[in-house]
């Protein structure tokens, strides 16, 4: 399940299901989700999930990286963090929301167009 993981970035259940399967034929779907559920649990593989999306998974875990995701298709791709100052990133906390809070992460989703479907002008369907 793990090479799956790592030979299908971003990929879906029923894809890894699919890559799983050609090992393993007798897999049953429900078995991926509980994998997949334990290895998220066990940060061996992140778990995201634009909105508009299914859940995805990918390997790359440990860092704190973001993502791009394509308005008309849905393609996903890495975007490392900005370095430097990142005030976008430092949350404002007027009222105290955030008191005894440790932050060790933050997600952000750009959205927009991929290359390939700025290139035939196609307008965005998804959120």
């Amino acid at each position: 399940m793990l090479e799956a993981v790592h030979a299908n970035p971003h990929a879906d259940t029923e894809t890894i299901l699919t890559a799983v399967r050609r090992n393993l034929p007798d897999v049953s779907r429900q078995a991926v989700y509980d994998v997949l559920a334990a290895l998220s649990a066990a940060g061996l593989v992140r778990r995201i999930q634009p909105s508009g999306s299914v859940a995805r998974y990918e390997a790359r875990v440990g860092d704190n990286h973001h993502h791009v995701v394509c308005r008309s298709c849905g393609a996903i791709a890495d975007v490392d963090c900005a370095v430097g100052e990142t005030p976008c990133l430092t949350p404002y906390d007027s009222d105290g929301a955030l008191e005894g809070f440790v932050l060790d992460e933050a997600e952000v989703i750009y959205w927009g167009l991929c290359p390939n479907c700025s290139a035939e002008g196609t307008s965005g369907s998804q959120p």
